[in-house]
C-alpha cells in the first residue's frame, strides 16, 4: 500500500491574492501609470519563476529586480520583459547586463561610461534609469549633479536616458522628509526635460501615504504581496482591506507529551514549566527560517487557538504549549502566518516578535520550504 508523504513544512501561496491586489494598485494609479514591480529576494521569499509567470499575466509594465541572477530568472520565464535592475551593476556584470538587455540604474558619470563603451562594443544603445538620492543615502546621483549627469548620458552615443527616480528613506513614518524629498526630487526634474521618461519615487509606502509620488510610474514591492508595510503614519481600515496576502507558512505537530512543573525545555533551559503541562513539538525552526529571536515570545496556530512557542527556537524544531488544545494530535496543522479558523497571524506581527520587519520574515523562510501555488496555474 503507497502512502502520500506530506510536506513537514511548506508555504502557500494565493495567487488568485496577487493578481487581486495588482489589479488595485491597476485601479489606484490608473491606466496610463506603469507599474514597475519589485520581485527582489526570491519575489520576497513567494518564489520568483513562479511569480514572474503569474505577473506577466496579471498587467505589470516592468520588473524591479536587485541583481543579475534574479533577471536571469525572469528572462528564462518571458522574453522581452523590461527589467530594471535597481542596485548598482558591479563591473564584472556589465557585459551580462548590456547582452541580456537589462536596465542599469546609473548613479555617476563613471557607471555611464563604462555602460556607454560596452554599448558602443556590443553595438546596441542601453537603455538607462538615472537615480537621485533625495535623502536615502544609498545608491543615486547627487542633486545637485544629476542633470550634468543627465546630459552626459543624453549625448551619449551608447546610451538612450529611458527614466529617472529617486527612493524614499522613511515614508511610512515621517511625512515631513517624504514631503522634502518630493521636493528636491521636482527640483531635479525642474532642471530635465521629461518628455517620455520614466519619472518614478513611489514604491508601496509610497503608494498608500504619498499620492503627490505617483508621477508617471511606481514601484510597489510588499503591497503586491498583500502585505501593509508597518507604518507610524495613519491609515484608514479601509484601504487595509483593498490587499490581502498572498502568503500563508504552515508545518505540524510532530510529538504531543504532557509535562511535569518544574520541566526544563529546549536549549539553554530558558523555559521551566511553571506548572503540568501539554506541550507539542512542531516541524520548523530557524533551518526553515522561522527565527529564534521568536524564543519564549512568537505564538503559533493549532485547533485554531493561539500557542506560545516555549524555549528556544531550534534548526528543525521548537516546542508550543498546547494546554489549551486538548484536542491536538501528531499530524495536525500548524499555522506559522496566516488564517486557521477564526484566529490569525500575520506577517507583521511575526516581524514584531523577531524585532524585525516583515521583508525580513518574508525573505528569511529559506530553500527548503517548499512553495505551494493555489488559486491559478504557475509555471
Amino acid at each position: 500500500m503507497s502512502m502520500t508523504v506530506s510536506h513537514r513544512c511548506w508555504a502557500e501561496v494565493d495567487l488568485s491574492a496577487l493578481r487581486e491586489n495588482l489589479a488595485w494598485i491597476r485601479h489606484r494609479v490608473g491606466p496610463t501609470v506603469k507599474i514597475i514591480t519589485v520581485v527582489k529576494a526570491d519575489a520576497y521569499g513567494h518564489g520568483l519563476k513562479p511569480i514572474a509567470a503569474l505577473l506577466m499575466q496579471s498587467g505589470t509594465d516592468i520588473f524591479g529586480v536587485a541583481n543579475l541572477t534574479e533577471a536571469q530568472a525572469i528572462r528564462s520565464v518571458g522574453k522581452g520583459w523590461p527589467i530594471l535592475m535597481l542596485g548598482p551593476c558591479l563591473p564584472d556584470e556589465v557585459y551580462a547586463a548590456v547582452r541580456d538587455d537589462v536596465m542599469p540604474t546609473i548613479s555617476n558619470l563613471e557607471e555611464a561610461e563604462v555602460f556607454s563603451e560596452t554599448g558602443l562594443s556590443m553595438k546596441k544603445r542601453i537603455r538607462v534609469h538615472v537615480k537621485v538620492d533625495t535623502g536615502m543615502g544609498r545608491v543615486g546621483a547627487p542633486t545637485e549633479g544629476a542633470a550634468d549627469l543627465v546630459e552626459k548620458i543624453k549625448d551619449s552615443r551608447g546610451l538612450s536616458f529611458e527614466g529617472i527616480y529617486t527612493h524614499f528613506s522613511s515614508v511610512e513614518d515621517d511625512p515631513k522628509l517624504s514631503a522634502r524629498q518630493l521636493k528636491i526630487f521636482a527640483g531635479v526634474l525642474d532642471e530635465i526635460p521629461s518628455n517620455n521618461l520614466l519619472v518614478h519615487a513611489n514604491n508601496s509606502g509610497g503608494l498608500l501615504f504619498e499620492p503627490q509620488g505617483i508621477f508617471n510610474a511606481v514601484r510597489p514591492g510588499l503591497l503586491v504581496f498583500g502585505i501593509i508595510p508597518p507604518a507610524q503614519r495613519r491609515m484608514s481600515s479601509a484601504l487595509r482591506r483593498h490587499v490581502r496576502p498572498a502568503l500563508s507558512w504552515k508545518c505540524r505537530v510532530g510529538l504531543v507529551k504532557d509535562i511535569a512543573k518544574g520541566t526544563s525545555l529546549s536549549y539553554g533551559q530558558t523555559f521551566k514549566a511553571p506548572k503540568k503541562m501539554r506541550v507539542a513539538t512542531i516541524t520548523a525552526g530557524y533551518g526553515d527560517g522561522y527565527l529564534r529571536a521568536g524564543s519564549n515570545r512568537a505564538e503559533v496556530l493549532i485547533g485554531g487557538r493561539r500557542c506560545r512557542v516555549l524555549g528556544r527556537v531550534t534548526m528543525d524544531q521548537m516546542i508550543v504549549d498546547i494546554s489549551r488544545v486538548p484536542t491536538a494530535r501528531a499530524g495536525d496543522e500548524v499555522v506559522l502566518i496566516g488564517k486557521q479558523r477564526d484566529e490569525e497571524i500575520a506577517a507583521i506581527e511575526l516581524a514584531m516578535w523577531f524585532g524585525t520587519v516583515p521583508w525580513e520574515v518574508l525573505t528569511a523562510i529559506t530553500y527548503r520550504v517548499p512553495r505551494i501555488y493555489i488559486g491559478g496555474q504557475a509555471s
